[in-house]
Protein backbone atom coordinates (compact mmCIF):
# COMPACT_ATOMS: atom_id res chain seq x y z
CA UNK A 1 0.00 0.00 0.00
CA UNK A 2 0.95 3.49 -1.07
CA UNK A 3 1.95 5.86 1.55
CA UNK A 4 -0.54 8.80 2.17
CA UNK A 5 0.29 12.22 1.21
CA UNK A 6 -1.37 15.70 2.03
CA UNK A 7 -0.49 18.63 1.03
CA UNK A 8 1.03 21.03 3.97
CA UNK A 9 -1.48 23.64 5.81
CA UNK A 10 -2.08 26.46 3.51
CA UNK A 11 -1.91 30.12 4.15
CA UNK A 12 -4.71 32.81 4.29
CA UNK A 13 -3.20 33.92 0.77
CA UNK A 14 -3.22 30.54 -0.52
CA UNK A 15 -6.94 29.51 0.51
CA UNK A 16 -8.62 32.54 -1.07
CA UNK A 17 -6.64 32.21 -4.39
CA UNK A 18 -7.73 28.75 -4.59
CA UNK A 19 -11.05 29.36 -3.29
CA UNK A 20 -11.16 31.70 -5.99
CA UNK A 21 -9.76 29.57 -8.60
CA UNK A 22 -13.27 27.24 -8.16
CA UNK A 23 -15.03 29.66 -10.46
CA UNK A 24 -12.62 29.42 -12.77
CA UNK A 25 -13.75 29.27 -16.29
CA UNK A 26 -10.30 27.04 -17.43
CA UNK A 27 -10.85 23.29 -16.45
CA UNK A 28 -7.52 22.92 -15.84
CA UNK A 29 -7.54 25.57 -12.72
CA UNK A 30 -10.65 23.92 -11.73
CA UNK A 31 -9.52 20.69 -11.13
CA UNK A 32 -6.02 21.37 -9.36
CA UNK A 33 -8.25 23.52 -6.69
CA UNK A 34 -10.58 20.84 -6.49
CA UNK A 35 -7.32 18.57 -5.84
CA UNK A 36 -5.61 20.64 -3.38
CA UNK A 37 -8.70 21.80 -1.16
CA UNK A 38 -10.05 17.83 -1.02
CA UNK A 39 -6.12 17.09 0.23
CA UNK A 40 -6.45 20.44 2.87
CA UNK A 41 -9.41 18.68 4.27
CA UNK A 42 -7.46 15.15 5.18
CA UNK A 43 -8.72 13.04 2.23
CA UNK A 44 -6.57 10.47 0.83
CA UNK A 45 -5.12 10.54 -2.86
CA UNK A 46 -6.87 7.53 -4.27
CA UNK A 47 -10.46 9.11 -2.62
CA UNK A 48 -9.79 12.77 -4.08
CA UNK A 49 -8.97 10.09 -7.78
CA UNK A 50 -12.46 8.49 -7.32
CA UNK A 51 -14.50 12.12 -6.73
CA UNK A 52 -12.67 13.69 -9.97
CA UNK A 53 -12.94 10.72 -11.96
CA UNK A 54 -8.69 10.87 -12.67
CA UNK A 55 -6.35 8.52 -11.43
CA UNK A 56 -4.46 8.57 -8.28
CA UNK A 57 -1.23 9.49 -9.40
CA UNK A 58 -2.35 12.86 -11.15
CA UNK A 59 -3.12 13.52 -7.39
CA UNK A 60 -0.10 12.72 -5.93
CA UNK A 61 1.56 14.41 -8.75
CA UNK A 62 -0.32 17.72 -8.64
CA UNK A 63 0.38 18.13 -4.50
CA UNK A 64 4.21 17.20 -5.03
CA UNK A 65 3.96 19.80 -7.73
CA UNK A 66 2.48 22.15 -4.96
CA UNK A 67 4.79 21.82 -2.47
CA UNK A 68 7.90 22.31 -5.03
CA UNK A 69 6.40 25.68 -6.73
CA UNK A 70 3.09 26.36 -4.53
CA UNK A 71 0.59 28.88 -6.74
CA UNK A 72 2.74 27.81 -9.48
CA UNK A 73 0.71 24.73 -9.93
CA UNK A 74 -2.16 26.13 -10.99
CA UNK A 75 -0.73 27.62 -14.08
CA UNK A 76 -0.41 25.04 -17.07
CA UNK A 77 2.28 24.41 -18.69
CA UNK A 78 3.58 23.19 -21.61
CA UNK A 79 2.44 19.07 -23.00
CA UNK A 80 5.00 18.47 -24.41
CA UNK A 81 7.34 15.66 -23.02
CA UNK A 82 10.84 17.30 -21.48
CA UNK A 83 12.62 14.93 -22.87
CA UNK A 84 12.19 13.42 -26.46
CA UNK A 85 13.68 9.97 -27.07
CA UNK A 86 15.48 10.22 -30.35
CA UNK A 87 16.01 7.09 -32.63
CA UNK A 88 18.84 8.54 -34.65
CA UNK A 89 21.69 9.15 -33.06
CA UNK A 90 24.18 12.19 -33.69
CA UNK A 91 26.32 9.69 -36.06
CA UNK A 92 22.72 8.14 -37.73
CA UNK A 93 21.77 11.76 -38.20
CA UNK A 94 24.67 12.37 -40.31
CA UNK A 95 24.47 9.27 -41.89
CA UNK A 96 20.53 9.80 -42.99
CA UNK A 97 21.81 13.19 -44.64
CA UNK A 98 24.16 11.23 -46.50
CA UNK A 99 21.39 9.13 -47.63
CA UNK A 100 19.13 11.92 -49.41
CA UNK A 101 21.90 12.62 -50.98
CA UNK A 102 22.03 9.69 -53.14
CA UNK A 103 19.26 9.05 -55.59
CA UNK A 104 15.99 6.41 -54.35
CA UNK A 105 17.33 4.40 -56.99
CA UNK A 106 20.38 3.27 -55.87
CA UNK A 107 18.19 1.61 -53.33
CA UNK A 108 16.05 -0.39 -55.83
CA UNK A 109 12.82 2.55 -55.79
CA UNK A 110 11.65 3.60 -59.19
CA UNK A 111 11.60 7.30 -58.23
CA UNK A 112 14.06 9.80 -58.13
CA UNK A 113 12.84 11.77 -55.24
CA UNK A 114 12.58 10.77 -51.59
CA UNK A 115 9.68 10.45 -49.44
CA UNK A 116 9.73 10.13 -45.51
CA UNK A 117 8.76 6.21 -45.92
CA UNK A 118 11.34 5.70 -48.31
CA UNK A 119 14.28 7.00 -46.11
CA UNK A 120 12.82 5.29 -42.75
CA UNK A 121 12.65 1.68 -44.63
CA UNK A 122 16.18 2.63 -46.22
CA UNK A 123 17.47 3.73 -43.38
CA UNK A 124 16.24 0.31 -41.23
CA UNK A 125 17.85 -1.45 -44.20
CA UNK A 126 20.80 -0.08 -43.67
CA UNK A 127 21.58 -0.35 -40.61
CA UNK A 128 20.80 3.70 -39.58
CA UNK A 129 18.09 2.56 -36.82
CA UNK A 130 17.60 -0.35 -35.04
CA UNK A 131 14.01 -0.90 -35.85
CA UNK A 132 11.83 0.58 -38.63
CA UNK A 133 10.81 3.77 -37.24
CA UNK A 134 7.97 6.06 -37.98
CA UNK A 135 7.70 9.04 -40.37
CA UNK A 136 7.78 11.51 -37.65
CA UNK A 137 10.71 10.13 -35.85
CA UNK A 138 12.39 11.11 -39.54
CA UNK A 139 10.96 14.47 -39.76
CA UNK A 140 12.18 15.45 -36.56
CA UNK A 141 15.42 14.03 -37.20
CA UNK A 142 15.74 16.08 -40.02
CA UNK A 143 14.62 18.97 -38.26
CA UNK A 144 17.43 18.87 -36.20
CA UNK A 145 19.75 18.78 -39.30
CA UNK A 146 18.44 21.75 -40.67
CA UNK A 147 16.96 20.00 -43.16
CA UNK A 148 13.82 21.14 -45.01
CA UNK A 149 11.31 20.34 -47.85
CA UNK A 150 12.16 23.29 -50.47
CA UNK A 151 11.70 23.65 -54.06
CA UNK A 152 15.05 22.86 -55.95
CA UNK A 153 16.64 25.08 -57.14
CA UNK A 154 17.62 25.54 -61.41
CA UNK A 155 21.17 25.18 -61.95
CA UNK A 156 23.23 25.45 -65.54
CA UNK A 157 26.35 25.55 -65.85
CA UNK A 158 28.61 26.54 -69.34
CA UNK A 159 29.86 24.13 -71.36
CA UNK A 160 32.17 26.87 -72.80
CA UNK A 161 36.07 25.11 -72.09
CA UNK A 162 37.51 29.01 -71.75
CA UNK A 163 34.47 30.41 -69.67
CA UNK A 164 37.02 31.30 -66.70
CA UNK A 165 39.53 32.71 -69.26
CA UNK A 166 36.70 34.99 -70.99
CA UNK A 167 34.93 35.83 -67.50
CA UNK A 168 38.25 37.32 -66.03
CA UNK A 169 38.99 39.45 -69.33
CA UNK A 170 35.18 40.63 -68.81
CA UNK A 171 36.01 41.66 -65.49
CA UNK A 172 39.97 43.34 -66.85
CA UNK A 173 37.65 44.99 -69.75
CA UNK A 174 35.06 46.71 -67.69
CA UNK A 175 37.63 47.66 -64.86
CA UNK A 176 39.53 49.49 -67.60
CA UNK A 177 37.02 50.95 -69.47
CA UNK A 178 35.16 51.85 -66.28
CA UNK A 179 38.09 54.49 -65.42
CA UNK A 180 37.75 56.02 -69.17
CA UNK A 181 35.44 59.00 -69.09
CA UNK A 182 35.01 59.12 -72.77
CA UNK A 183 34.29 55.05 -73.11
CA UNK A 184 30.41 53.78 -72.51
CA UNK A 185 29.91 50.14 -71.20
CA UNK A 186 26.94 48.09 -72.29
CA UNK A 187 25.26 44.54 -71.95
CA UNK A 188 22.94 44.06 -74.85
CA UNK A 189 20.46 41.72 -75.50
CA UNK A 190 17.20 40.97 -76.99
CA UNK A 191 14.14 39.63 -75.62
CA UNK A 192 10.46 38.46 -76.83
CA UNK A 193 8.15 40.28 -75.13
CA UNK A 194 4.22 38.31 -75.06
CA UNK A 195 0.93 39.43 -75.48
CA UNK A 196 -0.10 36.49 -73.92
CA UNK A 197 2.24 34.30 -71.57
CA UNK A 198 1.84 34.75 -68.01
CA UNK A 199 4.97 35.43 -65.45
CA UNK A 200 5.52 34.21 -62.08
CA UNK A 201 4.56 36.57 -60.02
CA UNK A 202 4.11 37.96 -56.20
CA UNK A 203 1.49 40.49 -55.02
CA UNK A 204 -0.23 41.73 -52.36
CA UNK A 205 -3.31 39.75 -51.59
CA UNK A 206 -5.86 38.55 -48.87
CA UNK A 207 -7.92 35.38 -49.25
CA UNK A 208 -10.99 37.86 -49.73
CA UNK A 209 -9.39 39.93 -52.52
CA UNK A 210 -7.00 37.12 -54.42
CA UNK A 211 -4.66 38.08 -56.97
CA UNK A 212 -5.69 35.64 -60.10
CA UNK A 213 -4.20 36.19 -63.34
CA UNK A 214 -6.59 35.19 -66.53
CA UNK A 215 -4.86 33.64 -69.17
CA UNK A 216 -6.02 35.24 -72.58
CA UNK A 217 -6.40 33.34 -75.74
CA UNK A 218 -5.80 34.47 -79.26
CA UNK A 219 -8.92 35.60 -80.89
CA UNK A 220 -9.68 35.56 -85.06
CA UNK A 221 -8.81 38.69 -86.45
CA UNK A 222 -6.42 40.04 -83.80
CA UNK A 223 -4.36 42.33 -85.81
CA UNK A 224 -1.08 42.83 -83.31
CA UNK A 225 1.42 40.34 -83.50
CA UNK A 226 1.15 37.81 -80.45
CA UNK A 227 4.81 38.82 -79.22
CA UNK A 228 7.22 41.52 -79.98
CA UNK A 229 10.95 41.33 -80.40
CA UNK A 230 12.76 44.28 -78.41
CA UNK A 231 16.59 44.82 -78.88
CA UNK A 232 18.18 46.73 -75.10
CA UNK A 233 20.95 47.77 -73.99
CA UNK A 234 21.86 47.60 -69.82
CA UNK A 235 24.31 50.77 -69.73
CA UNK A 236 26.49 51.45 -66.79
CA UNK A 237 28.39 53.76 -65.14
CA UNK A 238 30.08 54.48 -61.79
CA UNK A 239 33.05 52.14 -60.77
CA UNK A 240 33.85 48.38 -61.03
CA UNK A 241 33.78 47.85 -57.75
CA UNK A 242 30.35 49.54 -57.09
CA UNK A 243 28.87 49.81 -60.72
CA UNK A 244 25.52 51.99 -61.54
CA UNK A 245 23.27 49.89 -63.89
CA UNK A 246 20.20 51.79 -64.06
CA UNK A 247 19.50 53.07 -67.94
CA UNK A 248 18.66 51.40 -70.63
CA UNK A 249 17.90 52.23 -74.57
CA UNK A 250 15.32 49.83 -76.10
CA UNK A 251 14.17 49.59 -79.63
CA UNK A 252 11.49 47.29 -80.70
CA UNK A 253 11.29 45.38 -83.93
CA UNK A 254 9.23 44.60 -86.49
CA UNK A 255 9.78 40.90 -86.73
CA UNK A 256 12.39 38.81 -85.69
CA UNK A 257 16.14 39.79 -84.56
CA UNK A 258 18.89 39.33 -87.45
CA UNK A 259 21.93 40.54 -88.77
CA UNK A 260 20.02 43.85 -90.63
CA UNK A 261 18.68 44.80 -87.57
CA UNK A 262 21.50 43.90 -85.53
CA UNK A 263 23.44 46.48 -87.72
CA UNK A 264 20.70 49.40 -87.49
CA UNK A 265 20.23 49.18 -83.75
CA UNK A 266 24.43 49.59 -83.11
CA UNK A 267 24.63 52.47 -85.39
CA UNK A 268 21.67 54.09 -83.62
CA UNK A 269 23.11 53.62 -80.25
CA UNK A 270 26.43 55.00 -81.63
CA UNK A 271 24.48 57.67 -82.92
CA UNK A 272 23.21 58.34 -79.14
CA UNK A 273 26.64 57.45 -77.25
CA UNK A 274 28.57 60.12 -79.74
CA UNK A 275 26.22 63.18 -78.54
CA UNK A 276 26.94 62.26 -74.99
CA UNK A 277 30.73 62.73 -75.54
CA UNK A 278 31.50 59.54 -75.90
CA UNK A 279 34.47 57.50 -78.25
CA UNK A 280 34.49 53.94 -77.60
CA UNK A 281 31.63 51.49 -76.49
CA UNK A 282 33.05 48.54 -74.82
CA UNK A 283 29.71 46.14 -76.14
CA UNK A 284 29.21 42.89 -73.74
CA UNK A 285 26.62 39.99 -75.37
CA UNK A 286 26.17 36.35 -76.01
CA UNK A 287 26.79 34.34 -79.05
CA UNK A 288 23.76 34.63 -80.68
CA UNK A 289 23.47 34.23 -84.33
CA UNK A 290 22.75 37.89 -84.99
CA UNK A 291 25.42 39.29 -83.01
CA UNK A 292 28.06 36.61 -84.19
CA UNK A 293 27.32 36.26 -88.15
CA UNK A 294 29.65 37.60 -90.73
CA UNK A 295 27.55 39.79 -91.85
CA UNK A 296 27.63 41.76 -88.37
CA UNK A 297 31.27 41.25 -88.18
CA UNK A 298 31.99 42.81 -90.78
CA UNK A 299 29.78 45.67 -90.31
CA UNK A 300 31.31 46.22 -87.01
CA UNK A 301 35.06 46.06 -88.56
CA UNK A 302 33.83 48.75 -91.38
CA UNK A 303 32.38 51.25 -89.05
CA UNK A 304 35.44 51.19 -86.56
CA UNK A 305 37.59 51.67 -89.50
CA UNK A 306 35.57 54.74 -91.10
CA UNK A 307 35.47 56.20 -87.48
CA UNK A 308 39.50 55.84 -87.46
CA UNK A 309 39.61 57.08 -90.78
CA UNK A 310 37.36 60.32 -89.99
CA UNK A 311 37.96 60.80 -86.54
CA UNK A 312 34.48 61.05 -85.66
CA UNK A 313 31.97 58.86 -84.46
CA UNK A 314 31.91 56.02 -81.49
CA UNK A 315 34.54 52.62 -82.41
CA UNK A 316 33.14 49.23 -81.09
CA UNK A 317 34.57 46.98 -79.12
CA UNK A 318 32.61 43.97 -78.97
CA UNK A 319 33.01 41.22 -76.34
CA UNK A 320 31.50 37.88 -76.50
CA UNK A 321 30.08 36.55 -73.38
CA UNK A 322 31.19 32.74 -72.62
CA UNK A 323 28.52 30.12 -74.25
CA UNK A 324 25.23 29.83 -71.84
CA UNK A 325 26.06 32.27 -69.54
CA UNK A 326 23.70 34.30 -68.89
CA UNK A 327 24.30 35.15 -65.63
CA UNK A 328 27.15 37.08 -66.87
CA UNK A 329 24.68 39.51 -68.83
CA UNK A 330 23.23 41.76 -66.14
CA UNK A 331 20.38 42.89 -68.51
CA UNK A 332 18.95 39.19 -68.23
CA UNK A 333 17.27 39.99 -64.56
CA UNK A 334 15.87 43.38 -66.08
CA UNK A 335 13.96 41.32 -68.62
CA UNK A 336 12.22 39.46 -65.67
CA UNK A 337 11.15 42.14 -63.37
CA UNK A 338 9.91 44.16 -66.48
CA UNK A 339 7.51 41.35 -67.65
CA UNK A 340 6.36 41.37 -64.17
CA UNK A 341 5.81 45.18 -63.71
CA UNK A 342 3.55 45.36 -66.93
CA UNK A 343 1.72 42.77 -67.30
CA UNK A 344 -1.92 43.01 -67.29
CA UNK A 345 -3.74 41.19 -64.55
CA UNK A 346 -7.25 40.63 -65.84
CA UNK A 347 -6.78 41.94 -69.67
CA UNK A 348 -4.97 41.82 -72.94
CA UNK A 349 -3.03 44.11 -74.17
CA UNK A 350 -2.55 45.79 -77.52
CA UNK A 351 0.77 46.01 -79.12
CA UNK A 352 1.42 49.61 -79.06
CA UNK A 353 0.03 49.61 -74.87
CA UNK A 354 2.76 46.87 -74.72
CA UNK A 355 5.36 48.86 -76.33
CA UNK A 356 3.97 52.20 -74.04
CA UNK A 357 4.61 50.23 -70.78
CA UNK A 358 7.46 48.37 -71.66
CA UNK A 359 9.31 51.35 -72.39
CA UNK A 360 7.71 53.70 -69.33
CA UNK A 361 8.81 51.36 -67.05
CA UNK A 362 12.61 51.36 -68.17
CA UNK A 363 12.29 54.99 -68.58
CA UNK A 364 13.51 54.54 -72.35
CA UNK A 365 11.90 57.01 -74.44
CA UNK A 366 9.58 55.43 -77.73
CA UNK A 367 11.49 55.20 -80.85
CA UNK A 368 10.26 53.64 -84.24
CA UNK A 369 10.29 50.19 -84.74
CA UNK A 370 13.18 48.39 -86.59
CA UNK A 371 12.53 47.02 -89.17
CA UNK A 372 13.82 43.86 -91.77
CA UNK A 373 14.96 45.41 -94.96
CA UNK A 374 12.73 43.84 -97.44
CA UNK A 375 15.65 41.67 -99.37
CA UNK A 376 15.93 40.08 -95.72
CA UNK A 377 12.19 39.58 -94.54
Amino acid sequence: MRKPIFIRSLTEDEQRQIHAGLRSSNAFVLRRCQILLASARGQRAPEIAEQLGCNDQTVRNVIHDFHASGLAVLQEGSSRPHHLRTTFTEEGCQQLQDLLHRSPRDFGYDRSQWTLEMAASVSFQQGITATLVSTESVRRALSRLKTNWKRAKCWITSPDPKYLQKKIARDRLMAWASQQPTWAIGFADEVWWSRFALPHLHAWQSKQYPVRLQQQSWQKGDPDPKALACYGVLWQKGTAADPIRQDMSLRFVSGRPVSDITTQFLAWCCARLEKQGKTAWLLIWDNASWHNSKKVRSWIRQHNQEVKKEKKGVRILPFYLPTQSPWLNPIEPKWVHGKRNVVEVNGLLTANQLIERVSAYYRSPLEPRLVIPEKVA
